[in-house]
């Protein structure tokens, strides 16, 4: 038999059905001559190493190689089991894969593309900031659209940039906005998934026909039996607890769950490395994004202020009323906040704000045992079976992301207007519940929805003194003078103890990317040289600074 006749039929094994071949490369062309010019001594020897990408084996699945033209080195395999949440035994299907230029979704993209899948991959460029011209030219999205088309480019795989500028806006940065501006604290990560990765976006590929949107996030959806699709998709824990990333899902629709697949759900984080080196993908070794993806690089602080502006107001003391110092807003401070506050004497927390009279009201007793809280409102209610869980008294629940959970009681009640809220009881307190974050409840290993945190019950509130709450209704608060002069206040041991152990529980509640705290300045870098005390304070403000800025 001729040589060419020999070759064609293998090639259309190892490269992937027509749609991928539509895109009639260079590189393909070069590749193919190059094998047609060979020998049959030297050509049969590299035709026998060639399998089907679309067929799986119990021992291992053929990855493609980095391009065609290395087709002479040996074949790499990879452990179905990392396949196992990217549907391998499904038909090959069309999935449409969001691509952010990172190590987490490029992963995703392969081992979909090593299942047999048929991928076509898309880059969301979102809002930016007009205003903010000098700090753009930083924000890294460019950098993040080239490791994204060098991925692809490696098998060969189709990438669209789909501009969602407008829709960003009006869903996710002017709720952020008017959030902040009535004092509450919203979760961008969480509106972003709900109102524009699977949501917007999907709206703007609806003519295309996917079967399936993938994504690099850590978590898992199990999906019915193809003869039970009435029955709801799941959405279940990742295998890596830390990364988990079911919190930022938690309030997506039955109807968003049933067209979704996310490959890492069934990875570690450290294996999701070690297949990027595998893969040789040209991102393998790029540090995970931090902060909020639009802003790149402007502090948001300054975002706030350019479309909240800056009005100031007086800083009092919870338990005294005593002037303290001014502020530019109460827009500016969340709930359990430490930094910024600028007052010596301290450390001092934000424990209330009184929206109405721009008034932050601060503590140095933000831990003290009888003003925790664990008793607390969740509207905005979505189920991902459509009503409560039958057994709410035997739920677990996350007020934040991370890997800790609360054991919690649900009771569901109703408010003036028929919404559905639910009472949380906690197991045990919470010092950072904050309103206008989610609470996402699980069963076991199912999360089963969330909503939004209201308001705490009153008498779960921190105590605010009579004389503050009197002072903070002043409409001429230059008449408070000066600030007081604040001494600080000497601890007994058993005060230290008891805070000190209270900061160690709030260690285990918050979640930081060790790369987020790498980029602190030298002087606020944590050291053992200060007292065990102190050096727990600090390292709660670093962690919080951090959990703040993912």
């Amino acid at each position: 038999m001729p040589l060419r006749l020999t070759v064609m039929p293998t090639l259309s094994l190892y490269f992937h059905p027509k749609p991928l071949l539509r895109r009639k490369t260079h590189r393909t062309a070069v590749a193919i001559t190059r094998l047609l010019s060979l020998s049959a001594a030297t050509c049969q020897p590299r035709l026998l190493s060639l399998r089907p990408l679309s067929s799986l084996s119990s021992a291992a699945v053929e990855l493609e190689s980095s391009s065609i033209s290395s087709i002479s080195q040996n074949p790499k395999s990879i452990d179905p089991r990392y396949l196992s949440c990217s549907l391998p035994e499904k038909k090959p299907l069309r999935v449409a894969v969001l691509l952010s230029g990172g190590v987490d979704s490029s992963v995703a993209l392969r081992l979909l593309h090593a299942a047999g899948h048929i991928c076509t991959a898309f880059y969301l460029k979102i809002w930016f900031q007009e205003d903010f011209e000098n700090y753009w030219s930083e924000c890294p999205w460019e950098e993040d659209l080239k490791y994204a088309k060098a991925v692809c480019d490696q098998v060969d795989v189709p990438l669209e940039v789909v501009h969602l500028t407008d829709e960003y806006w009006n869903n996710v940065v002017s709720y952020i906005i008017d959030e902040y501006r009535y004092g509450r604290t919203p979760n961008p990560d969480v509106l972003c998934n709900t109102r524009i990765k699977f949501g917007a976006f999907v709206d703007a590929i609806s003519g295309m026909k996917f079967d399936f949107i993938a994504s690099g996030h850590y978590a898992k959806v199990v999906h019915p039996d193809s003869g039970n699709k009435d029955e709801p998709s799941t959405l279940e824990l990742s295998k890596d607890m830390v990364k988990d990333q079911t919190y930022f899902l938690s309030h997506l629709s039955q109807s968003q769950l049933k067209g979704l697949i996310f490959p890492l759900g069934c990875i570690q984080k450290e294996e999701v490395r070690r297949l990027a080196k595998l893969f040789e993908l040209p991102n393998q070794d790029r540090k995970d994004s931090q902060g909020i993806c639009f802003l790149g690089k402007i502090k948001f602080s300054e975002f706030v202020a350019r479309h909240i502006g800056e009005e100031e107001g007086v800083i009092l003391e919870a338990e005294t009323g005593d002037f303290l110092g001014k502020h530019r807003g109460f827009w500016f401070y969340t709930i359990g906040q430490r930094q910024g506050l600028r007052l010596p004497g301290g450390p001092w927390y934000v424990v209330e704000k009184d929206v109405k009279n721009n008034v932050v009201f601060v503590s140095r007793n933000y831990f003290s045992v009888d003003k925790r809280r664990r008793i607390f409102r969740v509207g905005s209610l979505r189920w991902f079976n459509g009503s409560p869980p039958r057994q709410i008294s035997q739920l677990q629940c996350k007020v934040r992301h991370g890997p800790g959970f609360y054991n919690c009681d649900v009771a569901i009640e109703f408010d003036g207007n028929g919404h559905e809220i639910a009472v949380v009881k906690l197991s045990e307190d919470d010092q950072g519940l904050a309103a206008g974050q989610f609470a996402a409840f699980y069963q076991e290993s199912t999360c089963i929805g969330s909503g939004v945190i209201l308001e705490s019950w009153d008498d779960q509130g921190f105590p605010v003194c009579a004389r503050a709450l009197e002072i903070a209704k002043m409409e001429d608060k230059s008449k408070l003078g000066k600030p007081v002069k604040i001494k600080v206040i000497a601890q007994s041991r058993d005060e230290e103890s008891d805070q000190n152990e209270s900061l160690k529980l709030n260690l285990t509640s918050v979640n930081c990317e060790t790369a987020a705290s790498n980029k602190e300045m030298p002087s606020q870098r944590v050291t053992r040289s200060t007292s065990p005390l102190k050096w727990l304070q600090q390292l709660v403000d670093k962690l919080h600074r951090c959990s703040r800025s993912i």
